[in-house]
C-alpha cells in the first residue's frame, strides 16, 4: 500500500511555473434539515473558454483543503462534503501542458500519486461526499467525481468522457478501477476504451446517468439547488439505487469475457501499435480482483510508463495540433469578413447532399433546401433526412419541440429558384467537371450576387470549376469526408479567384458545424486524397505486378492505420478510387499510378470478403482472377519502403509547394481525415522517425526529431 502522506510533492512544482490555477473556493450551506455542507467551488478565474484544469498547485491546493475539511468534520462541523464547478465546467482534467517535460519515470510516478492522493481524500473525510456535475467533466475531472460517495449531474452536460487512450494514456487517478466497480466491466469499457476510440467521442447527461455514473439527474434552471436538497436526503439516509453496480455473477463469469472481447476488438481495429488501449485494458481486468490502494499502485506505474514513454511525446504533437492549431488555422482572413448564413442551399438528393443538409439543420438551425431534377429522388432524400431527425427524438438526443422544428427546417424543390435567398449553397453532385460546372452556371442565374457558392469536389481544380461563372471570386472548395456527421475534417480550398469574404465564411461555417478545418491551396487532391492516392497508387501498382493483396495489405501494418488498403478501398467505393487514382496520373504522371485492373475491379464490384458480422475473412476469387497474371511480385518489405518514401516524397512536394503553411497541417489533416493514429503523432513526425524523409531529401519535416514509436 501506497502512503501517499508521506511523500514530498515539492519537486513537482517545478512543472508548475505557468500554471494556471485551479483555486478551490469553499463556503458553508445550511440544508433544508439543518445539517451544514461544505460546498466547494472549482475555479480558475478565467470563463468557459478556459476549462478548470488540474496541474500540481491547483492538485496540491485541493489537497489542503480537504484536509482542512477532514478535520472539521471529525469536529462535528459539517456533516457532508459536496465539490462542483464555474460556470458550465467542472474540469477538464489534468494540465497536460507540461506533462511531456517530465524528466524521469519517478516525476511522472509522483504526478499520478497526488491526483490519486488529492482526489482520493474525496472518500475519505468522515462524512459522505458528493460531486455536482454542473458541466464539461473530462479525464481527471470525471475522476474527482468517480472518487467521490455520490454524483449528481445537470442535464444540460454535454462532454463526459474518460478520453486518455485517445491521447495515449489512461485513467490515472482512478478511473480504471472505480469505474467499472460503479457501473459494471461492460459498460467502463465502452467509456474508457471504445468511446475515445471512436473518434473521442463522449456523454451526455443523459447517458451519464442511465450508465450509473450519476446518481441523479437534474435540470439548469434549479442544478445547484436541486442538488443540495438530494444531498440532504442522502445525509438523511436516502441512498441511490444503482442498477448497473457490479454483483458476484458479472465478476465471476462476465468480466474477463467482457475484456477479452473488447481487446480483440481492438486488436481488430487498431493492430497491436498502440500501447495505452492494451494498458487500459490490463487495469480494468485486475479492478475485479484488486482493491482500491493495489489498484491505485497498478495506475500509479502504468500511467508514469506512459508519460515517459515515446508514443505519447508524439500524442502530445497530435494533441497540440487538434487542440490548438487547429483553433488558429493557419492563412485563414479576418473571422470579421464572414457572411451570416440564415439559409442553405444543397444541390443534388444523393447520399452526400442527405448528409450535408442534415448536419447544417442540425449544427446551424437554419433553413435548409435541396434541389434536384429528380422529384423521387428529392422525395426519397426528404424521407431519409426526417426519419433521421425523427431517431434522434426517439433516442432522446432531442427535444420534441427540436425535432419539430427541424423537420420543418428541411426542403425539397426541382425549382432551383428557391435558392434566391440563400446565403450558403453547396454542390453534392457527380465527381466530374463538367457537370459541376454546368451545375454552378446554371444556379448562378437564381442566387443572390453575394450568396458564397461551395464545391465539395474531391480532387478536382476549384478554379475550372468555377470557369464558368460570372462572379467566381465567390465559390471556395468545402470537401468533407465520409461519413459527414462523424469525420471531423474540412478542407477549405483557397482557389486563386476566391476572395477573403467566401473563405472567411467557409471558415466561420465550418466552426459552426463543429469540424476541423484546414486551408489547403487548389491543389490536385488537396492533402488528405493526395496522400491516401499515393499510397493507394503504390498498393494496386503491387497488385498488377503480381503481388497478392494479403502482402500488401500487411505491409503497412506498421502504420498502425485503422484501415488496410483494400479495406480503404472498399469503404471509399472501387469506382471512386479508381477515379481518384486516374485524377492523380493525369496531374502527377511521373509518379501516382493508375491502374486498369482497379477499374475492372470496379465493375466486378468487390475486392474483399466479409463475414455476417461484417469483419473481413479473406479477398474475393473474382478479384484474385481480374488481378492475374503480374510477374514481378514484391516483398512486403520492398511495399512498405515504396510506400514510406512516397508519403515523404509527397509531402515533401507539398510543402515546397504550399498547399498548406506546414507540415503540422499535413498531419492535422491526416489525423482528423484519414485516421492517422493519435499515438504515431501524425505521418511527418512517422517518417522522420523511421528515416524515409532522409531516404528521400535528405532531412526531415521536424527539427530535433518529435519522439515516438516506428511500429
Amino acid at each position: 500500500m501506497t502512503n501517499y502522506d508521506a511523500i514530498d510533492f515539492s519537486d513537482l512544482l517545478a512543472l508548475s511555473d505557468e500554471e494556471v490555477v485551479t483555486h478551490s473556493f469553499v463556503r458553508d450551506v445550511s440544508l433544508p434539515s439543518g445539517k451544514i455542507l461544505a460546498l466547494i467551488t472549482l475555479d480558475n478565474g478565467l470563463d468557459y473558454r478556459r476549462p478548470n484544469t488540474l496541474g500540481p498547485k491547483s492538485l496540491l491546493e485541493l489537497d489542503q483543503t480537504l484536509v482542512a475539511l477532514r478535520d472539521r468534520a471529525a469536529q462535528g462541523e459539517i456533516h457532508g462534503v459536496a465539490l462542483t464547478g464555474k460556470e458550465f465546467i467542472l474540469a477538464a482534467g489534468a494540465d497536460l501542458s507540461r506533462v511531456g517535460e517530465v524528466p524521469s519515470k519517478e516525476m511522472a510516478v509522483k504526478l499520478a500519486q497526488l491526483g490519486h492522493r488529492s482526489l482520493g481524500r474525496l472518500g475519505e473525510l468522515g462524512v459522505p461526499s458528493f460531486v455536482f456535475i454542473n458541466g464539461l467533466a473530462l479525464g481527471g475531472g470525471l475522476e474527482v467525481a468517480l472518487n467521490a460517495d455520490y454524483r449528481t449531474v445537470d442535464a444540460n452536460v454535454s462532454a463526459i468522457a474518460l478520453p486518455e487512450v485517445f491521447l495515449g494514456l489512461i485513467p490515472g487517478w482512478g478511473g480504471a478501477y472505480l469505474l467499472p466497480n460503479l457501473i459494471g466491466i461492460e459498460n467502463a469499457l465502452k467509456v474508457i476504451i471504445e468511446n475515445p476510440l471512436k473518434n473521442n467521442r463522449m456523454l451526455n447527461a443523459s447517458a451519464a446517468f442511465d450508465l450509473g455514473i450519476a446518481d441523479a439527474l437534474f435540470g439548469s434552471a434549479r442544478f445547484l439547488e436541486e442538488s443540495l436538497t438530494w444531498a440532504d436526503s442522502v445525509l438523511g439516509g436516502h441512498q441511490p439505487h444503482r442498477p448497473n453496480q457490479p454483483g458476484k455473477i458479472e465478476r465471476l463469469a462476465k468480466w474477463n469475457l467482457a475484456v477479452n472481447i473488447a481487446k480483440k476488438s481492438v486488436e481488430d481495429k487498431l493492430g497491436t501499435v498502440a500501447k495505452s488501449p492494451y494498458v487500459a485494458l490490463e487495469l480494468l481486468e485486475q479492478a475485479r480482483k484488486v482493491d482500491k490502494e493495489a489498484a491505485f499502485a497498478r495506475e500509479d506505474e502504468a500511467i508514469a510508463s506512459l508519460i515517459v514513454g515515446d508514443q505519447f511525446q508524439a500524442s502530445m504533437y497530435a494533441f497540440d495540433l487538434v487542440q490548438k492549431r487547429a483553433k488558429k488555422p493557419a492563412g485563414a482572413p479576418d473571422p470579421k469578413l464572414a457572411r451570416p448564413v440564415g439559409k442553405v442551399g444543397v444541390i443534388g438528393a444523393g447520399l452526400m447532399a442527405r448528409q450535408f443538409a442534415l448536419l447544417f439543420v442540425r449544427k446551424l438551425k437554419v433553413p435548409v433546401v435541396l434541389t434536384d431534377i429528380n422529384q423521387e429522388k428529392l422525395d426519397e432524400a426528404l424521407a431519409y433526412i426526417h426519419a433521421e431527425i425523427q431517431s434522434m427524438h426517439d433516442k432522446g438526443r432531442i427535444s420534441s419541440d427540436e425535432n419539430q422544428r427541424l423537420q420543418a427546417l428541411v426542403s425539397g424543390t426541382t425549382n432551383p429558384a428557391a435558392f434566391s435567398d440563400a446565403d450558403w449553397v453547396i454542390e453534392a453532385v457527380f465527381e466530374e467537371l463538367s457537370v459541376k460546372q454546368e451545375v454552378f452556371a446554371n444556379i448562378e442565374q437564381y442566387v443572390a450576387e453575394d450568396a458564397i457558392l461551395a464545391t465539395n469536389t474531391s480532387s478536382l481544380s476549384v478554379k475550372d470549376i468555377g470557369a464558368k461563372l460570372s462572379h467566381p471570386e465567390r465559390l471556395v472548395g468545402f470537401h468533407f469526408f465520409n461519413p459527414v456527421a462523424v469525420m471531423p475534417l474540412v478542407e477549405v480550398v483557397n482557389a486563386p479567384q476566391a476572395n477573403d469574404t467566401a473563405l472567411a465564411t467557409a471558415m466561420d461555417t465550418a466552426k459552426k458545424l463543429g469540424k476541423t478545418a484546414v486551408i489547403t491551396s487548389d491543389s490536385p487532391g488537396f492533402v488528405v486524397n493526395r496522400l491516401l492516392a499515393r499510397l493507394l497508387g503504390e498498393a494496386m501498382h503491387a497488385v498488377d505486378t503480381g503481388t497478392p493483396f494479403k502482402t500488401v495489405d500487411e505491409s503497412v501494418a506498421s502504420f498502425g492505420m485503422p484501415m488496410a488498403p483494400f479495406e480503404l478501398l472498399d469503404l471509399v467505393g472501387l469506382k471512386v478510387g479508381a477515379h481518384v487514382l486516374d485524377t492523380h496520373h493525369a496531374a502527377f504522371p511521373d509518379r501516382f499510378f493508375r491502374s486498369d485492373n482497379l477499374h475492372k475491379l470496379a465493375e466486378h464490384g468487390s475486392i474483399i470478403v466479409r463475414g455476417r458480422t461484417g469483419k473481413i475473412t479473406g479477398y474475393d476469387r473474382g478479384a484474385e482472377a481480374i488481378v492475374k497474371g503480374g510477374t514481378s511480385p514484391m516483398t512486403a518489405e520492398q511495399i512498405r519502403l515504396r510506400i514510406e518514401d512516397g508519403l515523404a516524397d509527397e509531402i515533401h512536394r507539398m510543402l515546397e509547394e504550399n498547399v498548406v503553411s506546414a507540415a503540422e497541417d499535413i498531419d492535422l489533416c491526416m489525423i482528423m481525415g484519414a485516421g492517422w493514429p493519435f499515438q504515431m503523432g501524425g505521418a511527418t513526425p512517422f517518417l522522420d522517425r523511421i528515416g524515409a524523409s532522409q531516404r528521400v531529401f535528405g532531412g526531415t519535416f521536424h527539427t530535433p526529431v518529435i519522439a515516438g514509436t516506428t511500429k
